[in-house]
Parts: structure tokens; sequence; C-alpha cells
């Protein structure tokens, strides 16, 4: 048995095996789970688990595992237990309805909040969106690089490289539509439709109240409020539209009246929220600057461990929307390097083997901006180094606030993001970067880390 399918064994043998499992899904560094029986699981022992980082429980119990081997573990419990990766019928609404009832009860009461849940609706939008949108990202970055340094823009190979970076981009209204739909329990195909509306080039033939509308005003706001309006509406009809008419009936005008509210309504209530959130963050930015930067890199990390930080990839959106480039994301970047440079002070001044080989594995990956593998593996367990971790990012952050650093799209943090990063401020960003690596090292070496701390990792 290969190293995967033991551990898969392990993990199943742990949630109370084959049987206890309802759904099985992953991201980039997590297996997701949804249990008939969370009382089965043996939570202390899946973190005892050879290669298991760290266990987060949520309206899916999450096992980290860090990158690459994710797919594989997931792949080795979907043949073990012969359940699909995605088991549950995702066109048919009573089927998510029935999901989130379980996920609902399943949610640790004292995390149930309504912000909190807020934020878990809207990550889980755009978790399943992230490989296409890093790749696609980093392709349009590097492609920005070509250029600025002296490739034709005008030729067949640029042409097909910006065609293939910038093309999730151009329709992400759609895809965005669907998971909305997805989440709310409505037919994903009517949730790209409502996203076509916001992105319709016909929009600038359309005059309403003496203006003609624009395209692509309300952002990503604008379709998730469509989405979601096309999926309540879906499931209202549906109730007193008789069967046998309801294949015709039920979309033909869950559809129709979300095209008119979003017209009228839902794209200048989109545009309105899209303008006070990216004005605010910008203000906040351009206002605050050291200190600003100092504060969103130095409390980003506790985001990351409850997994909420994917509810801001709107935000990053809407930025690049409004304005061209987004100035937050290099400062939250930081968050990562902060934990790269602590782990670095932990790896040299520990003598505990375990935690070295940890370190040696998850450094790489957290310099290429996965840094979930050094923080349940190693600075959260260990406490302190979490937060000297964070010290060191909010240094870094206040570096990328001072010289508004910016990105043209948005993608994984660490050293990849350079490529994103303006062309005239890539050595700026790497700067940066290092600063959160040096002052993450700094304070773990100083007074973040102690060989006692080790004896239980």
């Amino acid at each position: 048995m290969g190293k995967e399918q033991q551990m898969a064994h392990s993990i199943i043998e742990k949630l109370g095996g084959a049987s206890n499992i309802q759904t099985l899904m992953h991201c980039m560094t997590r297996i997701r789970v949804n249990l008939h029986d969370p009382s089965k699981a043996d939570l202390t022992g899946l973190k005892d688990v050879d290669g298991v980082l760290g266990v987060v429980e949520d309206d899916t119990l999450q096992i980290i595992v860090g990158p690459g081997i994710v797919n594989r573990v997931t792949l080795a419990m979907s043949e073990e237990t012969g359940m699909n990766i995605h088991s549950v019928d995702e066109t048919n609404p009573m089927d998510l309805e029935q999901m989130a009832r379980m996920n609902k009860d399943a949610i640790n009461k004292k995390n149930a909040t309504p912000f909190k849940q807020f934020l878990r609706k809207i990550a889980s939008i755009f978790i399943p969106l992230i490989p296409a949108i890093v790749a696609s990202g980093l392709i349009a970055g590097i492609t920005n690089v070509a250029i600025r340094m002296g490739a034709d823009p005008e030729s067949s190979f640029i042409q097909m490289l910006s065609l293939i970076g910038w093309g999730v981009f151009s329709y992400l209204a759609v895809f965005v539509g669907i998971n909305t739909a997805k989440e709310f329990g409505g037919t994903p195909a009517l949730g790209g439709a409502a996203g076509i509306l916001i992105i319709n080039p016909g929009l600038a033939n359309i005059t309403l109240f003496g203006d003609p509308l624009v395209v692509g005003r309300g952002g990503l706001i604008g379709v998730m409020l469509a989405a979601v309006l096309i999926a309540w509406l879906e499931k209202r009809i549906r109730k007193f539209v008789p069967a046998a008419i309801d294949i015709i009936v039920t979309p033909t005008l869950a559809l129709l009246i979300t095209g008119f509210a979003t017209l009228y309504v839902l794209q200048p209530v989109g545009g309105f929220l899209s303008d006070i959130i990216t004005k605010g963050l910008l203000n906040l930015i351009d206002i605050g600057g050291i200190f600003s930067g100092l504060i969103l890199a130095g409390t980003f990390l506790p985001l990351v461990v409850t997994g909420l930080h994917q509810g801001l990839t709107p935000v990053h959106m809407e930025l690049i929307n409004t304005i061209g480039d987004d100035p937050l994301l290099p400062i939250l970047a930081m968050g990562g390097a902060g934990q790269v440079g602590a782990a670095f002070a932990i790896y040299f001044k520990t003598k505990n083997q375990r935690l070295r080989r940890v370190i040696k594995g998850g450094l790489p990956v957290g310099m290429l901006g996965i840094g979930e593998p050094l923080i349940f593996g190693v600075t959260l367990p260990l406490g302190r180094p979490f937060l000297t971790a964070c010290l060191g990012a909010a240094v870094g952050g206040a570096f990328q606030a001072f010289f508004k650093i910016a990105t043209i799209a948005i993608g994984v943090s660490g050293i990849p993001l350079v490529f994103l990063v303006h062309t005239n401020q890539m050595v700026l960003y790497l700067v940066g970067l290092v600063v959160a690596y040096i002052f993450g090292f700094l304070f773990t070496w100083m007074f973040g880390f102690k060989e006692s701390m080790a004896k239980d990792i």
C-alpha cells in the first residue's frame, strides 16, 4: 500500500469508517468532508495521522494535508470508499437543500455568527474557482512581464498568451453565477445566466432613467445578488407549477423576473456596494498608509486559520474591476511571508528532528504562497511563533502599503505573486517579501520560540 493510500485509509478509519462519510471534496490544501454522525469521528486521532497537518471543524470538516498531496489522498479515499469526490447531485436543488440543512446542524454553535456564516458562503462560491484564477493570473502576469521586456504585443504568440491568461477573468461572472446558484440551492445554469446579465455587451444599448447601462457595473457583487435571486425564485415558483410543465415554466419565469430585477435594481445596488467597498479600502490604505498595511497584514493569518480568507476574493476582483489593480493583495500576502521567516528561525533553533522535517517540507510551498502547512504543522501548534509570524507580516505589510504596491490580477502570494505586480514595482515587492521574512525570523528568534515548546510536537 502506497503512502497516499495508507494515509487515506487511516483518515477514513478516524472519520468513523466509509459509511460515516456523507460527502467528499477538496480544495488546494484541505480534504473537506461532511459526516453522517460527527460524534463517531476521532478528531484527536485524526490529527495524529502521519501527513495530517491540522483539522478545522467548520460547516465541513477540513483536514489539512498540503498542496499536491491533497489531490492524491482525496482520490485514494474516493477509490477506497467508492464515493465520488463530488458525490452530491449538484443539479438537483432538493439534494443541495438537504445538504445545506445537514451542514447547518453540524456547525459549531459558538462559530455560527451571521457574519462568519456569510463569509463561509462567499468562500464556498470561490474555492472551486481558485485553480483557474491562479493559473490564469500567473499566465497573464508573465505575459505582462514579457511585453515590458520587449516582446511584441501584436505577435500571435503574445496574443495567444494574453487570451489564455485573461479569458477566465473576462467570463468570471458566469462561473460565479453558477457557483452562487449551487450554494443557494438553485440550478447552476440559471446562475450562469444571471451572471451573463451583468457582463452582456448589449447593456450598452439600453437606456434607463436617462442614462445608458454600463457593462460590468455591479461587478461580482451584482452577479451574486442576481444568482441568489434566481435561485430563490426558482424554488418558490416550483412550488406552484405543475410537474408536467415545470421544466418550461419555472426557469423561464425565474430568468425573466431576475433579468428585469437585475437591470432596474440589482445592478445599481451592486455598483453602489462595490463603490463603498473599493473606495473604503482605498481610502483606508491611502490615509492610513503604513499603519493600515501593518494592521491588515498583521491580522490576516487568523482569517486564514478559519478558511474565511477566501471570502475576500470578490473584494480583490472588485478592486481590479474598478481601479485596474489591487493594492490589498500584496499587503495580505505578507502574512505568509511572516510565517516563512518564523519557520526558518524555529528550524535553526530547534533540535526536534520531527519538527525540522515538517518545516523542511512546508518551507518550499510556503515561499510559493501556500502557508497552511507551516501554519497548521508548525507555528499554530507551538503557539507563540504564530504571533511573532503575525508581527513579521505586519512589518512587511507596512512596507507594501508605504510604496503602494499593487497587482494586475489575483493569484497565490509569496514569490509567484511578483509576476502579477506592476512591472515597475516587482523589485519593491520582493524587497517587502524579504523584509517580512527577516522580521518574522527576528521576532521568533528573539522571543517567539524556545525548545521546551517542541516537546509535544
